[in-house]
């Protein structure tokens, strides 16, 4: 359905991709992969025809409809959801204006016989048989039936746009793209404003959708679930493999070990036969043999590894002046949106030091909370900040609202005071914003570079309190552990929303979940509240057992565990012995087998075969040294 035939795409600081090939088929579910800034995005934007290629080309097949949805949305916003997803059709809509015209006209002209009324006629069933053919006369049905889907309640379909949230704008754009079924989906980080139910109704639309479609997504489940094609882009260069997320990941690092033991082997021999071409080139006799050393190594096809690393960047929230013990006191809070109550009386106190996750379905009012304690939103009843208590907030839409004209340096020079102006450029090149990024305007970043550069905003104000909402919206697996690290490490007080469970594993160390207008405290992990949801109807006595048998279970795999890893052990201090052993022989070996050339004794020949079964010795003890060795590694993992 499309193709890139041998493209390129060159941006000034060098290229993204080079000399690629691809070809997307119907019913290809593709997950493309890779670090922030590697060219997904961009990808993307070359299959949907708004990038062009610097080179190469990239054809479709004629016909073809593709449905685009972009991290940066422009939505209509005068309209009602309904009403922008039923005119969102170009076609239908351009069909039915005509329609309105030709009605008219045939309403209001009396040449009924005449050559062009007939025509009239028939351009009317023409139109008509076209409206049937895009199914325009069941829309109505397919719209309602995708807002519902998409978490849309059905008194809200005819609410304004510009009422709803940056992230319900994005459900109306992505419902828009389903609505019309193209013929390819390109889609951007379709889950980061979905709450779970919304994923699942997404997960079974997109598998039982029968086009192709291409996803960007660091939501491993989603991945998983939806394709059965994996592409990462690394080194310029397009990396593909015919499965789902979690079994590429098997496939890679797979190979990348077995490139990487190939690679030792051969370095090894090379240097063996270098040091052989060393020790015997300045001899006459020998000469010659080490010529032919020589020349046998340049022969040598190298094993090269591709640079597939992911670069690191490391995270530091500074806590200069503590807040007091209590940092938050809520009590009787209201708030209500027109008729609608979203808190009665809700009342929860924070303390310093606390890692809260908000946790809790879309539309129960987790942002609302916060932009209420943040006072981005009125509300009634008291909110009262302990004392030196500074807060520092990432909203949802913090990216939206960085200055789209402004460079990456200014963005942080205008905030930055005392000595931190000195830290600039070393904080943001830790932010992957390193040589002529800085000097990028805001407008041409990823969403993911703009998400870490209002995170960078917040290292140059002194907070002993962080707000954040949905920070990992956009960022790669690599880029959330590091910020869920450096949060980790922060000794201030943290309330986060996030339905990344894999993000909030180990974070927090409270739950406050928002239920009925009200928030209910657990003292625990994410991992155990959700565990306990799922096991809220089980007796005690089988929860008990329950975790006995685990606690059982643990405990012999533990103990089978160290019987496994000193048995290692052991075997590699063998290997360790031996190999030292045959190093001395082999010293040795060399100076009586110098010694023989020199002299040219009789039993050379015995005395050369002997060396050289004593280094296949060597190396076939060093490889059994080195499989041991990383058996030893994984056991201790």
């Amino acid at each position: 359905m499309i193709r890139l035939n041998n493209l390129s795409y060159h941006l000034p600081q060098g290229y993204l991709y080079k000399d690629v090939s691809l070809f997307v088929d119907k019913g290809d579910k593709i997950g493309l992969t890779g670090k922030n800034g590697a060219g997904k995005s961009t990808l993307l934007g070359i299959f949907a025809g708004i990038n062009k290629p610097s080179e190469g080309s990239v054809t479709k097949e004629k016909g073809c409809r593709i449905g685009y949805l972009t991290q940066d949305i422009k939505v209509l916003k005068d309209n009602t959801v309904k009403d922008y997803l039923l005119k969102s059709n170009e076609e239908i809509s351009q069909i039915n204006d005509r329609l309105e015209i030709v009605n008219n006209e045939l309403a209001t002209r009396t040449d009924y016989e005449s050559e062009s009324y007939l025509d009239l006629i028939t351009e009317v069933a023409e139109l008509n048989e076209r409206l049937n053919l895009l199914g325009a006369y069941n829309l109505e049905e397919r719209v309602e039936l995708v807002l519902k889907g998409l978490g849309f309640a059905p008194e809200e379909f005819d609410k304004q746009l510009h009422e709803f949230s940056g992230g319900w704008q994005m459900r109306a754009e992505l419902a828009k793209l389903l609505v019309n079924e193209p013929e390819v989906l390109l889609i951007d980080e379709p889950t980061n404003h979905l709450d779970i139910v919304s994923i699942q109704w997404l997960e079974d639309y997109l598998i039982n959708y029968t086009g192709a479609l291409v996803l960007i997504s660091h939501d491993k489940r989603f991945l998983d679930n939806v394709t059965n094609r994996t592409i990462e882009i690394a080194n310029q260069r397009l990396y593909d493999y015919k499965c789902n997320y979690s079994k590429y990941l098997v496939l890679h690092q797979e190979e990348i070990e077995r490139t990487m033991r190939a690679k030792k082997n051969q370095d090894r021999e090379i240097k063996r036969m270098e040091d052989l071409a060393n020790k015997y080139r300045a001899k006459a006799n020998k000469a010659a043999f080490a010529q032919s050393l020589l020349k046998k190594i340049d022969k040598m096809e190298r094993i090269e590894i591709d640079n597939i690393e992911r670069q690191a960047f490391s995270l530091k929230f500074t806590v200069e002046t503590a807040s007091g013990k209590k940092v938050l006191d809520i009590k009787n809070l209201e708030k209500k949106f027109g008729e609608k109550r979203i808190f009665n009386d809700l009342e929860v106190i924070l303390t310093r030091g606390e890692k809260i996750a908000l946790l809790g379905p879309n539309g129960v009012g987790k942002s609302t909370l916060l932009k209420c304690i943040t006072k981005d939103v009125s509300s009634t009843g008291e909110i009262e900040l302990g004392h030196n208590v500074s807060i520092g907030y990432f909203a949802q839409d913090a990216a939206e609202k960085l200055d789209q004209e402004a460079t990456v340096f200014d963005t942080i020079d205008a905030i930055a005071t005392g000595e931190k102006r000195k830290d600039i450029r070393k904080i943001l090149g830790a932010f992957l914003f390193g040589g002529e990024a800085i000097d990028k305007k805001v407008k041409v970043l990823s969403g993911g570079e703009r998400t870490r550069l209002a995170i960078c905003k917040l290292l140059f104000h002194d907070y002993n309190v962080l707000i954040m909402d949905e920070p990992t919206n956009h960022l790669d697996i690599q880029s959330k552990e590091i910020l869920k690290e450096a949060l980790k490490a922060y000794e201030g007080t943290l309330l986060l929303v996030s339905h990344d469970r894999d993000f909030l594993d180990g974070l927090s160390n409270k739950i406050w979940e928002v239920k009925n207008g009200k928030i209910r405290t657990h003292y625990f992990g994410v991992n155990e509240f959700l565990q306990r949801i799922k096991e809220e109807s089980a007796p005690i006595a089988e929860q008990k057992n329950t975790l006995e048998k685990k606690a059982s279970k643990k405990g012999a795999q533990l103990q089978e565990e160290k019987a496994k890893i000193k048995e290692a052990e052991k075997v590699i201090k063998k290997y360790e012995r031996k190999i030292d052993e045959l190093e001395d022989l082999l010293k040795k070996e060399t100076i009586k087998m110098e010694s023989a050339a020199a002299i040219g004794a009789e039993n050379y020949d015995d005395i050369v075969a002997n060396f050289q079964k004593l280094e296949a010795d060597l190396e076939n003890v060093m490889q059994k040294w080195e499989e041991a060795s990383l058996e030893l590694e994984s056991l201790k993992a």
